[in-house]
């Protein structure tokens, strides 16, 4: 990936250049109201935090942002009950709607008033971002301005999985830390999945110790990769629960039931069907036919589960799931469909209802609230005071809040950020739809198909983060921000795809802010992107450039560094081979993240990435890691896992002799039911199959083939190289491979033409 110190520094220059009163309206989420004053609060060390005696919610949002301040500018400011000098105090009074709040900037002092607690907090917020328009340790002067805050929504959230991969108890904190400061106040917690168990249960010790744990899957013949996992204590998940209410952030876990229960009966055989698990099914990923049974005594477990997790958690919510449940194992139990018999109960969907009913009547008991996916409306037995996530779309949060029930839109594809957020080989893997920057500041909470009367039931929004193909920490802060920082304005501000440009204004200055908080953000919205368009024989190309965020860009193709003089990219320009292409995109008249530096060669034009290819069709598209080494660098293959295929559109073949392609095998550790056998190859004529190449379209004339033998048995990538029947000018190249069976996938890393 790009350097992420590099960029912030062009992010900083940025920033500096720019007047100090006219970046007040650089907050994020923008506030309700904002307007300037005269003058200037100069903040130094001498500068105190005053609150009334008495009050903890004032201290701690005065603490809070001591911290913040101590971190963003190296000053330690006192808190205290009083000061002789101009100060910044923390004031109780009414201010409207909960978490609302009013901040006034003069040059005698700052005020922050609020009625509740998380106003107090968000004031601060508010305050702590004005102090950090221009990056810098020391003293600062902050423009006089005032603020009159409230948030359109109460919930305003993100979903981390900590349950297909393990996050650090650190991460987590720094991820609270992140969503305090863009005022998002909801993390869903996805503690349990079919791949583990991350919540020390104290009755159920065998949970964690063995599904916390497993062996990530390999290619067949590859070395086993070393064990991964981890969960947190009860003691780790009380201090992270304690730090979030420091920042208002309340935690909702969730407990998967009745489906997504693999790592449960991994550990205790009896609560399913007695259907076997096939040793290192944990690793796959997909929708799992493992469901709960319906006994009273699984229901006992589940009752002492979630008593332990409602003793961690004070959330009045507790989320049960209850999606992708399929039923295919209590279809064929004696004993379920006896069960379904004996309560007169119909079939699979209402025996599921049936049983989250159950769920529910015990968390009221408890004083908690179920929430769960929108599938628990299906089957008539919703528990009244149920909530719903809606995430098949928006119809799950339509069907709820017309039916009487609060909901959470958090609508796949759009809010699902296991979606890559861009192409190119900057991006981790993921899921390869694309949902931008632009996509999600573009997503409105309410669907207008629900009545007016019936709106005040969307409690409103959340980005879930899902982590099967998010392995690192790093990564997972790359697909969370800044995506989550649209979400938090959404939410809180209620700003649409028409202020957009004005988000792209605020949010450059918040990631700058936000990576001295050791947030390393993803650069895709301002990253350039280019398209070379070469045609053989010639010695010249056609470059266009373009970057998510509609940013103004300049660019040199001779090597020299980009200036204030540099050309303004207007339109898609000429160059001769070779030459060194340069450009970046430009914000407030200077370079922001997202630059680029490549060479462009008779040699490159005839190369592409698998990033640059495209899939033959669209079923499931993913950005695949490989499983290859243990440590290290891995390459990331872009396929479509029911019809790996590929298409090089415009391919240079004219003039071209031979075909070289990198390959490299994955496992197929995929749960897709019956659609594993209608995944077809052709038949392979050597024993270990070959790759091979067509003309124009899959069932055009075969250029080339290219066996896999040498690359057989090697874990890594090999170069396959083979001759190429001779084509004139531009064409499209369809490759792809025969094989026996799905296991391994073979995908591709890069094609090159050679002459």
């Amino acid at each position: 990936m790009i350097s992420f110190a590099r960029s912030l520094v062009a992010l900083g220059a940025v920033l500096a250049a720019t007047p100090a009163l006219a970046q007040v309206p650089g907050l994020l989420p923008v506030p309700a109201e904002l307007h300037a004053g005269k003058g200037a609060l100069a903040v130094s060390g001498k500068t105190a935090l005053v609150v009334p005696d008495g009050d903890a919610g004032a201290r701690n949002a005065a603490e809070r942002l001591a911290a913040l301040i101590a971190e963003s500018r190296g000053l330690k400011l006192g808190v205290g009950s009083r000061a002789s000098g101009p100060s910044i105090r923390f004031v109780r009074a009414a201010t409207g709607k909960p978490e609302s709040y009013r901040l006034d900037v003069t040059p005698r002092g700052a005020v922050i008033t609020s009625g509740d607690d998380a106003g107090l907090l968000y004031g601060a917020v508010t305050l702590w971002q004005a102090m950090t328009q221009v990056p810098g340790k020391g003293a600062v002067e902050v423009p006089a301005f005032g603020a009159v805050d409230a948030p359109r929504f109460g919930w305003r959230g993100l979903m981390l999985d900590s349950a297909r991969h393990f996050q650090s108890p650190a991460y987590v904190r720094k991820l609270i830390d992140w969503m305090a400061v863009n005022k998002l106040n909801t993390l869903h917690w996805h503690l349990v999945d079919d791949q583990g168990w991350r919540v020390e249960i104290r009755k159920y010790p065998k949970l964690t110790e063995i599904s916390g744990w497993r062996h990530p899957a390999t290619a067949p013949g590859a070395p086993q990769l070393p064990r991964v996992g981890g969960y947190y204590s009860q003691g780790e998940i009380r201090g992270i629960v304690a730090y979030a209410a420091q920042r208002n952030v309340t935690i909702v876990p969730e407990i998967e039931m009745p489906g997504h229960a693999l790592a449960a009966i991994r550990a205790y055989p009896e609560l399913g069907t007695g259907v076997p698990i096939p040793p290192g099914t944990e690793s796959d990923w997909g929708v799992f036919p493992w469901l709960y049974n319906v006994d009273d005594k699984t229901f006992e477990f589940l009752e002492d589960v979630l008593d332990e997790v409602i003793t961690l958690f004070p959330s009045k919510y507790i989320h049960v799931g209850g999606d992708e449940a399929v039923k295919d194992q209590w279809k064929g139990s004696a004993e379920i469909q006896a069960r379904m018999k004996t309560l007169g109960i119909k079939d699979e969907t209402a025996l599921q209802a049936w049983f989250m009913h159950r769920i529910g009547e015990h968390l009221t008991k408890r004083g908690r609230k179920l929430i769960g996916w929108d599938e628990i409306l299906e089957g008539g037995q919703v528990p009244p005071d149920a909530t719903i996530t809606s995430w098949r779309g928006i119809e799950g949060a339509i069907t709820a809040a017309k039916a009487g029930h609060d909901a959470v839109l958090s609508p796949s594809p759009t809010l699902y950020f296991d979606h890559r957020q861009g192409a190119g080989d900057s991006e981790p893997p993921g899921r390869l739809d694309v949902m931008d920057l632009k996509t999600i500041y573009g997503f409105d909470p309410v669907p207008p198909e629900i009545p007016t009367a019936q709106q005040h039931h969307v409690l409103g929004l959340q980005a879930n983060l899902w982590t099967e193909h998010v392995r690192t920490e790093e990564r997972a802060a790359w697909m969370t921000f800044p995506r989550a920082s649209a979400v938090a304005e959404i939410g809180w501000s209620g700003k649409g795809a028409s202020d957009f440009n004005g988000f792209v204004d605020r949010v450059i200055p918040q990631m700058a802010r936000m990576h001295g908080l050791g947030l390393n953000a993803a650069i895709s919205a301002f990253q350039v992107k280019t398209d070379v368009d070469y045609a053989p024989g010639r010695d010249d190309v056609t470059v266009s450039l373009a970057n998510q965020a509609g940013l103004t860009m300049r660019y040199t193709i001779d090597g020299s560094a980009i200036s204030a003089k540099s050309p303004v990219y207007a339109g898609p320009f000429k160059a001769k081979l070779p030459f060194e292409l340069k450009a970046e995109s430009v914000h407030d008249g200077r370079g922001v993240t997202g630059a680029i530096a490549q060479k462009v060669t008779q040699q490159s034009v005839r190369w592409r990435s698998d990033e640059a290819l495209k899939t033959c069709t669209n079923r499931v598209v993913l950005a695949l890691e490989d499983d290859y080494p243990a440590s290290g660098k891995r390459a990331v293959f872009v396929s479509d896992i029911f019809n790996p295929c590929w298409l090089w559109e415009k391919a240079p073949v004219g003039g071209a002799r031979q075909v070289a392609i990198t390959v490299g095998q994955i496992p197929f550790n995929f749960q897709v039911g019956k659609d594993r056998d209608g995944i077809k190859f052709q038949t392979p004529a050597t024993p270990e199959g070959e790759f091979v190449v067509y003309a124009d379209k899959c069932e055009g004339p075969r250029l080339a083939v290219l066996p896999l033998a040498p690359a057989t048995g090697n874990p890594g990538l090999t170069r396959l190289v083979a001759p190429l029947a001779p084509r004139a000018g531009t064409g499209t190249l369809c490759i792809t491979y025969t094989a026996k069976g799905v296991d391994p996938l073979w995908a591709i890393d890069a094609v090159e033409l050679i002459s």
